[in-house]
């Protein structure tokens, strides 16, 4: 299967998507914050990340940046924990912004593991070439 590597500062995140991840047979790493997850993408192959939007140090907007620099084709599923606006003049939807910044899809906290599974699948189907780019539904947000 798939080796994964999940970039999230709150450690039960980290810890759940993991356990997830590696009972459907994927090969997992962690980091705690952006500089972590970095590193290790310097020393090890990955087919996917996911990218907390929002840590301490460098945020997940920057860390995402980098890792284009590093590694154009990875695709990254963005997370975050913070509300979804309804209007964008109050606060900006930061996991749309990042899925125009090169984001393949984007979850927000809390998910459900079948969302989590469904966005990973697509996610790797898309980086293979196998299928077209995924379609937003329920908690996840695709790029077009």
């Amino acid at each position: 299967m798939a080796k994964i590597l999940i970039v999230d500062d709150d450690s039960a995140v980290r810890f759940t998507i993991k356990l997830l991840l590696e009972r459907a047979g994927h090969g997992v790493a962690v980091a705690s914050d952006g500089r972590e997850g970095l590193a290790i993408l310097q020393t090890g192959d990955c087919d996917l990340l996911f990218l907390d939007i929002f840590m301490p140090g460098m945020d997940g907007l920057e860390t995402m940046r980098l890792i284009h620099q590093q590694r154009p084709l990875l695709p990254i599923i963005v997370i975050s924990g913070r509300p979804i606006a309804l209007d964008t003049a109050l606060a900006p939807d930061f996991l749309t912004m990042a899925t125009k910044l090169g984001a393949i899809c984007s979850l927000q906290k809390p998910f459900k593991p079948a969302a989590l599974l469904a966005a990973v699948a697509r996610c790797l189907e898309t980086a293979r070439g196998s299928s077209p780019p995924p379609i937003a539904t329920g908690d996840v947000v695709s790029r077009p």
